[in-house]
Formats: C-alpha cells, sequence, structure tokens
C-alpha cells in the first residue's frame, strides 16, 4: 500500500485539508498527516477561506483537524508521495529546517509531490520551482517568479501538472487537483 505524507498546520485552509486527506483514505492510500512540533493526536486550528466578492478571500473559524502521525517520526523516504496543504500555515512551515528538507527529498527522488493555494510558499523557500510550471492562489505568484518558476495563471478550479508536480490555485479545484495528483502517483480507479 502506497504512503502519502500530508504537510498541515496551524490555520491551514480547512477544506484544503480535510478533502484531500479524505479523498486520499478513500481510494485506499496510507496518509499521514503531521505539523512540526506536534504529535500523533494533536490538533491544528483551521481557517475557511470563501470567495465572496471582495478584492480578497474571507477568513472564517473553521474545524481542529486531529493529526494521526508525529512529525518527529516522519522519515521521508518511507513516503512515495507528498501533499502540501495551503492557507496560512506555510508561511511559518517554511521556516522549519525539517519541513525544506523533506520537500527537497521528494523532489531529488522525483517522487509525487501536490501542493495547493499557498503551500506553494513551502515549494519556493525549499528553492524547488526554479524551471518548474506551476500555479498557486494568485497572491503568491510573484514567489513563484522570483523563485525562478514560471507561474501559470489559471481558472481557480483548475489545477496544472509539469512533471511530478501538481498545484492548484485554491480548494474549488479538489475534484482536478486530486484527480490530478491519483494520476501522477499511478492510481488507477475503476468506476
Amino acid at each position: 500500500m502506497k504512503k502519502i505524507l500530508f504537510l498541515t498546520g496551524d490555520f491551514t485552509e480547512d477544506y484544503e485539508t480535510m478533502v484531500p486527506f479524505q479523498m486520499l483514505e478513500m481510494v485506499g492510500y496510507t496518509v499521514h498527516t503531521v505539523c512540526p512540533d506536534k504529535k500523533k493526536g494533536d490538533t491544528v486550528k483551521t481557517a475557511i477561506h470563501d470567495f465572496e466578492g471582495d478584492q480578497t478571500y474571507t477568513e472564517k473559524p473553521g474545524h481542529n483537524f486531529a493529526l494521526n502521525y508525529s512529525f518527529d517520526d516522519v522519515k521521508a523516504e518511507q513516503y512515495d508521495g507528498l501533499v502540501i496543504a495551503g492557507g496560512r500555515a506555510p508561511e511559518y512551515l517554511r521556516l522549519n529546517k525539517k519541513v525544506i528538507e523533506i520537500v527537497k527529498h521528494f523532489f531529488a527522488e522525483n517522487k509525487p509531490v501536490a501542493a495547493i493555494c499557498h503551500g506553494i510558499q513551502i515549494l519556493t523557500a525549499a528553492g524547488v520551482v526554479k524551471g518548474r510550471k506551476l500555479t498557486a492562489y494568485p497572491a503568491v505568484g510573484p514567489e513563484v517568479t522570483l523563485a525562478g518558476g514560471e507561474y501559470q495563471d489559471i481558472p481557480v478550479d483548475g489545477a496544472y501538472v509539469d512533471g511530478n508536480l501538481v498545484t492548484s490555485p485554491a480548494w474549488p479545484a479538489h475534484p482536478k487537483f486530486i484527480g490530478e495528483f491519483l494520476k501522477v502517483m499511478g492510481a488507477k480507479i475503476q468506476i
């Protein structure tokens, strides 16, 4: 059975953590959700970001999401894929040395990686987007460009694939985002 490492943290976007986690477990993957400085059974607070016609998303309290694995126990080489949730968590998660080392491992080994919304901030901090085409929440687009990536301006419900990397602007893209990640993971789903 394939294993996926899922990085999240306090004030992650609610849907970008809960929905992909549930979808990936639904198709049979073992998914370890982790956050630096937290262990199995701890929770992260989530925030619901919505698009209500303002110049940017609105933010409301979300759920408490229980982590099912301890960050200190993570050994990147034991995982087949990596998922990075968005929201506000990536802005501080990218400051963690082990998070950056984990991300670099997945790129060095050409393993599947999926990042959504502000999760791309972790990729830019890890220095792994140079020469890659990817998307993100539009406010992260300048970071992608500064890090040497080619920012792709796509609809909020779209996903962009560049080799082993699947990215998306925000949670409205979950069907395409997770669908493309499953393809990169080599999943075969029959209905």
